[in-house]
């Protein structure tokens, strides 16, 4: 028998005593080898033996033993790419421990060779990545040797596979677990371009990891024109090639602000301390733009590149707050704001015992943040632009929303225009279908453009856009109309100007939005020295929405009548249901009032002029309870109603009988029913 023969016989024989004699197949292997320790089978099989019976330290030293005399045999890989595969995969399962136990009984120097000669035979970039990743967490003076390649090959692959994301398995291994070795590497010394350049990279993948699109099923989808961030987002987020477990990234922006720190110490950072806030780089900013004319030309460029960075990841800091909170649809959020600019003709009510107006004090103070460190970037525009290029911030939508709210804020209203519409043509793009949150986002944007347009004096554009947002309202049946006690509520202090409002997406609050700014359209028109009763009748009946408060404006409507001494407008009785103006306009039809002709009857004539002078009595009775109030200076007790004809008399007394009605339903019909009328009544 020859000595090939008797190996495997003696294997073979070994094998078969497993099961009955573990022992004795130990002791046929054992006097195996030493008749022939060159053999290699003999020495794996005894290594399977203390693998599958699990004894870690045999198994250990055997395992050793063919790494070392069999080092270019296949199998020895294919059982050292299994070890590997336990060590980088994290499981807790029972083999995987084993496995990991195996390797921990090997020599350090053994276990480096180990994985450095696995990365040799991995093809695999990412399987590869890992396999290093692997040997520089275990033995950090290897860092030095093969951090800055492994991060290098990291982004060439990304740049190979062409990936649309930043959020992508090459990307988080080279942010999240290589650069934190390189940048915490003392023995590490790198230009500070590499520097900038490796901080660049991390920034832009923690932003946009924050601001990511999942699909419905957790996977990254495929290309869009725009990111639209947190559409149809799930629970689970994978990044493909990776573990769920290892797309994870907590507290992203405080990792961010961590390596910033790191890399402003390596870069010499002016006063650059670890454990900053966002606020406080934004205040070390603003001491630096102070002090810079002061500096020499290198201490000046340093201070430029900090600046921009800093500034940079503020900004984007702050914008990613204020848009969570005025459309958190985009990330999950719960609460949906619009947010619009609002006139100089408009007075904006700030109540601080709503329950909102936290919520808002807080997005303001955002808003402001943000709207401050603009400034800055503008100062320096040159790099924040090269930024903002290579990042490509020009398809992200969230940031895009900001921008446009910015731009409202500042009162640029022809420039926000043009943004809302792009905005909204973009979004229109990317809404497979019409959900909740896509018309949300439709009428946000439409109520933007409709302050816009009003803002230019382009009222009828901003009339016809107010109307196609309240033709998609469906008004709350149980808003009631306002008691006497919420009427006499004090109001918060108003002020006058150019202002950041914020609304809810709410019919509840969206309707009276749009109805207030319809009748800042049509007061303008109303009030003129041209007659205009069409326009007038409109105010009037918008007036009715935030009664008491427009009490004056529409005693200005009344005088305004009696200068004229008459009247038309047929849509009176149709949505004119507030009992102080019927009482008025009752007593414009007697002589104390004026004997004002009034026109308030569809096809109607001129009035009869023999009025009937029961109807201020019988107005009286009708009233409904709670409508009278003490302090109002005109009251339907004065007899003032004497020779009103008839059928107005009629018409009058059902209209007394209609002010319980829900308001915001009259109103809304009244918009539905009268599109065509409003948008034509506006140059």
């Amino acid at each position: 028998m020859s000595a090939q023969g008797d190996c495997e016989f003696l294997v073979k024989r070994a094998r078969e005593l497993v099961p009955q004699d573990p022992y004795a197949a130990k002791a046929w292997l054992i006097t195996a080898r030493t008749l022939y320790p060159a053999d290699f089978n003999i020495q794996y099989e005894m290594y399977s033996i203390e693998r599958n019976a699990e004894r870690t330290a045999s198994a250990g030293r055997l395992l050793y033993d063919i790494f070392v005399n069999f080092p270019e045999q296949p199998v020895v890989w294919r059982e050292i790419a299994v070890i590997t595969a336990a060590l980088r995969n994290d499981s807790q399962d029972k083999h995987a421990q084993f496995l990991k136990g195996v390797f921990e009984t090997l020599p350090g120097p053994v276990q480096c060779k180990m994985l450095l000669k696995a990365t040799e035979q991995c093809f695999n970039t990412l399987e590869k990545a890992e396999m290093l990743l692997l040997l520089l967490k275990r033995f950090p003076e290897s860092v030095v040797q093969h951090g800055v390649s492994l991060g290098e090959s990291l982004l060439e692959a990304e740049t190979v596979e062409n990936l649309d994301t930043p959020v992508n398995c090459f990307r988080k291994l080279f942010v999240c677990d290589v650069l934190p070795l390189i940048l915490n590497n003392p023995n590490m010394c790198l230009p500070v371009s590499l520097l900038y350049k490796y901080m660049h990279k991390a920034a832009e993948f923690y932003i946009c990891y924050v601001t990511r699109e999942p699909s419905a099923d957790g996977q990254i989808q495929g290309r869009n024109l725009f990111i639209s961030p947190g559409r149809g987002r799930s629970q689970r987020y994978v990044i493909d090639g990776l573990s769920e477990k290892s797309s994870v990234v907590t507290e992203p922006w405080e990792r961010l602000l961590e390596m910033v720190g790191v890399v402003g110490s390596l870069c010499d950072w002016q006063g650059e301390k670890a454990n900053r806030s966002y606020s406080e780089l934004l205040q070390r900013v603003s001491e630096l733009c102070r002090y810079m004319s002061a500096t020499d030309s290198e201490g000046f460029a340093r201070c430029c590149a900090q600046i921009v960075t800093c500034c940079t990841l503020v900004l984007f800091h702050s914008a990613f707050h204020y848009v969570s909170a005025v459309q958190p649809s985009l990330f999950q959020g719960q609460f949906t704001c619009v947010c619009v600019c609002v006139c100089v003709h408009l007075c904006v009510c700030v109540d601080q015992q709503t329950s909102i107006f936290y919520h808002c004090y807080l997005i303001f103070i955002y808003f402001n943040l943000s709207k401050i460190n603009y400034i800055y970037l503008y100062l320096l525009k040159f790099f924040f632009v090269k930024i903002c290029s290579a990042w490509k911030t020009e398809m992200w939508m969230w940031f895009r929303i900001f921008l446009t709210d910015m731009i409202i804020y500042q009162a640029l209203s022809s420039l926000a225009l043009m943004s809302s519409l792009q905005l909204q043509q973009n979004q229109n793009q990317i809404q497979n279908s019409l959900s909740s949150s896509s018309s949300l986002e439709t009428q946000r944007a439409i109520i933007q453009q409709a302050s816009c347009h009003y803002a230019l004096g382009e009222y009828r554009m901003a009339c016809e856009k107010l109307l196609e947002v309240v033709s998609g309202l469906m008004p709350q049946n149980h808003e009631a109309v306002k008691s006497s006690e919420e009427q006499r509520k004090p109001r918060g202090k108003t002020r006058k100007g150019n202002d950041l409002r914020l609304i809810p997406c709410t019919s509840k609050s969206i309707l009276p939005f749009c109805l207030q700014l319809m009748l800042a359209c049509f007061k303008l028109r109303a009030f003129t020295d041209n007659r205009d009763d069409l326009a007038l009748g409109h105010v009037i009946v918008l007036l009715q929405y935030d009664w008491p408060q427009g009490e004056n404006l529409f005693l200005k409507a009344v005088d305004k009548i009696c200068q004229q001494g008459s009247f038309q407008y047929e849509n009176f009785f149709n949505y004119v249901t507030n009992i102080d103006m019927l009482e008025e306009f009752a007593y414009l039809r007697t002589t104390e009032g004026g004997r004002v002709q009034l026109e308030l009857l569809p096809n109607q004539g001129m009035l009869i002029k023999n009025p009937s002078p029961a109807l201020g009595v019988e107005l009286n009775t009708l009233l409904l309870p709670g409508a009278q109030k003490a302090d109002r200076h005109h009251t339907v007790t004065r007899g003032i109603t004497k020779g009103v004809k008839e059928d107005f008399r009629l018409a009058m007394e059902r209209q007394v009988s209609r002010c319980g009605e829900n308001l915001l339903t009259v109103l809304h019909r009244f918009c539905i029913n009268e599109k065509i009328i409003l948008v034509q009544s506006l140059p």
